[in-house]
């Protein structure tokens, strides 16, 4: 008995779980999913089954199938190639999607976040300095932050200032390993400066000074230049370094839409955010996708 009034609470939690998705829903006039908890495998696929499912019953009950999608992300990051996988199964059923971002989106999550058409974030919300991470004996080891130690270490090698405790950390470091970090790194700045320029740019069609025509090179170029910002552990110091939509907006450059701005859809928005934290609480879950009449954990 125990087990079966289980499964009622969260039937009912689901439902208003689908209650307080629909009212953004209806402001957006968007599908909405919420893709909540750390970016590894198998989120990707539960991404692909909500997706599916939802589709699915939209074409059983004959409803009007959308190709936009708003997601609710919150995320602390993950590895770069679920978040490829994530895009991969969005884009081939939506061609317009805002990404919306009421707490945070960390690093991979920070990917995520820009592969989207638009983005919404209010004052609090932030993204983070991207450094994918690669799952090394059951732990997730932050890619970037080990080049840059190693480009340190050589440099004090060459100029003689290497100490015996630095010589053995050097010596101890593998290189098949360094080259899977660098390929991490690589393989998230191209799938920036693709999606930024195919998605988030797209719409820039002018220059704001000169008013000349925007060429796809100069996308790229913009997009490269984000990428490269949001990679420079140098200019954020700190992996968890939260990066707020007014340093997004001055910074770089980036047009970010504060859903804080209409009092409704902030509500709806924190409201759905926090039953649905509420919830993964309760059951002692880190990871759900959630759309309309689909709760994938």
């Amino acid at each position: 008995m125990a087990d079966l009034n289980q499964i009622r609470v969260h039937t009912f939690v689901e439902r208003q779980l689908d209650i307080l998705a629909g009212e953004i829903e209806k402001k957006l006039d968007a599908d909405v999913m919420a893709i909540v908890g750390p970016i590894y495998p198998p989120l990707d696929d539960a991404v692909r089954q909500a997706i599916e499912s939802r589709k699915q019953q939209q074409t059983v009950t004959q409803a009007p199938q959308r190709k936009k999608l708003a997601i609710v992300l919150e995320t602390n990051g993950g590895i770069i190639e679920v978040v490829e996988r994530i895009v991969t199964a969005i884009r081939h059923h939506y061609d317009e999607v805002t990404v919306i971002v009421p707490d945070q989106a960390m690093s991979a999550g920070t990917v995520l976040a820009l592969s989207g058409d638009r983005i919404m974030m209010n004052y609090f919300s932030c993204l983070g300095p991207i450094d994918p991470q690669l799952l090394r004996d059951k732990k997730f080891i932050p890619a970037l932050s080990y080049l840059v130690q190693f480009e340190r270490l050589k440099e004090r090698s060459v100029s003689g200032e290497l100490t015996t405790a630095e010589m053995v950390l050097l010596q101890q470091l593998d290189l098949a390993e360094l080259h899977s970090f660098e390929q991490a790194r690589e393989l998230s700045n191209s799938l920036l400066k693709e999606w930024l320029a195919k998605y988030k740019f797209k719409n820039w069609i002018t220059t704001e000074t000169k008013k000349t025509s925007v060429t796809p090179e100069m996308r790229e170029q913009r997009a490269l230049e984000v990428a490269e910002s949001l990679m420079d552990h140098e200019r954020w110091h700190s992996h968890g370094r939260p990066i707020t939509m007014e340093i997004l907006r001055r910074d770089l450059n980036l047009k970010i839409e504060d859903f804080g701005e209409n009092t409704e859809l902030s509500k709806n928005i924190l409201d759905y955010h926090r039953f649905l934290a509420d919830y993964m609480g309760k059951i002692n879950i880190d990871i759900v996708v959630h759309t309309d009449g689909v709760c994938v954990k």
